[in-house]
């Protein structure tokens, strides 16, 4: 099946997929700009917006002192400092493999608001710009937010046509936008986000798939399945279903990495299974009150790491 023609399908075509072999021409999106070879293991960076205690820290500081934990890169936020940022990289040597929209949340894509979307709009645009400078492949981008003011369809019609405006200079940046899937209400199938993806045509739209965000609705594993080479970029998240159950649903995330319900060892191989390379973004939701930045980045973040990618072996 052409790729053109599988895009002509719909939804109805989508659930017929999932019945037969026919089901893998989800992962048949065109090859995507990725930053390592299928032969390497992942690489291990980390979401500064998590940063333990980071008001305390310099940029520099923060990159020292990932660097010295066995990280490899950082993903920051849009709107720094470029020039601050350039010279911690070039100082440690950390790679920047992503940067994140910090708009997207204020000033979502899908808002009635035209001035809400303007500037969601120039955000993105800063993030691709941010990208180019520090050698970032991809921008983590969440497209909209359904709640009882703005109506699903909106957000799907509203957000595809926002970001459209953008795939030029995505383009000639050589940048992907990456959709993440997050609590946001929208895009809660795997099939529909392949959809939805595939429906911009494009190289420079992809995935950023949220491990511990799908806990909470589904199987990761599935959705790498579906999502196939659409996936540009991962975040290690940890999840656990007896605690959000326990003690109420944000609670899921207040557990360190290999003590909630995601099976890594599964997760991993499902990874391995459709090629996928680069980076293990770390954006850890929880750290124990009584552990140092510097000892948590280390044994409770990058070493536990290790031994997730280490599945892969």
């Amino acid at each position: 099946m052409k790729r053109i023609e599988f895009l002509k399908m719909g939804t109805a075509g989508l659930v017929a997929l999932g019945s037969g072999s026919a089901f893998n021409t989800l992962s048949t999106q065109p090859q995507k700009v990725k930053n390592i070879s299928m032969n390497a293991p992942l690489k291990k960076a980390y979401m500064l917006d998590t940063f333990p205690s980071g008001d305390d820290y310099t940029v520099f500081e923060k990159f020292q002192m990932l660097k010295t934990a066995g990280f490899h890169g950082v993903e920051p936020p849009s709107g720094m400092d470029r020039s601050e940022v350039l010279d911690a990289k070039e100082e440690t040597g950390l790679e920047i493999p992503s940067v994140v929209v910090s708009t997207h949340w204020n000033h979502p894509l899908s808002s009635p608001d035209q001035s809400v979307r303007k500037a969601g709009l120039d955000g993105l645009e800063t993030a691709l710009y941010d990208a180019n400078e520090f050698g970032a492949s991809t921008i983590l981008l969440v497209p909209g937010v359904v709640n009882d003011n703005v109506s699903y369809r909106d957000v799907y019609q509203r957000s595809q046509r926002e970001i459209k405006k953008m795939l030029p200079l995505a383009e000639e940046l050589e940048i992907v936008i990456a959709i993440e899937n997050v609590w946001n209400q929208f895009l809660l199938s795997p099939l529909e986000a392949a959809r939805y993806v595939d429906e911009f045509e494009s190289h420079w739209v992809g995935w950023y798939f949220d491990i511990g965000n799908i806990m909470n609705y589904g199987w990761p594993s599935q959705w790498i399945e579906v999502l196939g080479d659409r996936i540009e970029m991962i975040h290690i998240k940890e999840f656990s279903r007896q605690k959000r159950d326990d003690e109420g649903l944000w609670n899921g995330f207040q557990v360190n990495y290999l003590e909630g319900d995601n099976d890594w060892p599964k997760i991993m191989k499902t990874l391995q299974n459709i090629g996928y390379s680069g980076y293990a973004i770390a954006e850890p939701a929880y750290r124990p009150d009584d552990i140092a930045p510097d000892e948590f980045l280390r044994d409770y973040v990058s070493t536990r790491m290790d031994k997730m990618i280490g599945y892969l072996q």
